[in-house]
């Protein structure tokens, strides 16, 4: 009888351990995805994503505004584009904002950096709505490359 009791809390406290951490993995997700009705969308298009993936953190001067939604091939141009979620707290990003492909660290993960642009009043600048596209980017440095052109260099010499 001793031996079933024991049993039975070492089962109740695995399936609690199971729904603790499904709940803890939900919240992580949760927190980490932003809500359709609170954001809207950007693209961008990039000659070299490097290793950018989906799910991306996209930052402004360090701070995370959104994620990366999907990356997608252009058929007729062969470029890729990076397709951002954005919060719309932060809304207010002129149309001579620009993008690039950062590397956190050296080694780091990749994510999507912007820089805002200028506003100019007296011109009317135009903002960035849902759907608009930032022109002005910058490919990834790709750390094989450099390191690369830095051996054929060596050879040269």
């Amino acid at each position: 009888m001793e031996k079933r009791k024991i049993e039975v809390l070492v089962g109740l406290f695995i399936v609690g351990a199971l729904a603790a951490l499904l709940l803890l993995a939900l919240r992580v997700v949760g927190d980490n995805m932003l809500d359709g009705g609170n954001s809207y969308r950007l693209q961008a298009r990039f000659d070299n994503i490097g290793g950018l993936k989906e799910r991306a953190p996209v930052k402004i001067g360090g701070v995370v505004v959104g994620r990366v939604d999907n990356i997608v091939l252009d058929g007729q141009s062969w470029v890729p584009v990076v397709e951002m979620v954005i919060d719309s707290r932060y809304s207010g990003l002129s149309e001579h904002s620009s993008a690039a492909v950062l590397t956190s660290g050296l080694l780091g993960e990749q994510y999507v950096g912007i820089t805002p642009g200028f506003i100019d009043e007296e011109e009317g600048t135009a903002l960035l709505k849902d759907g608009g596209s930032i022109r002005d980017t910058k490919s990834a440095l790709v750390f094989e490359n450099l390191i690369s052109q830095f051996l054929y260099n060596q050879d040269n010499k």
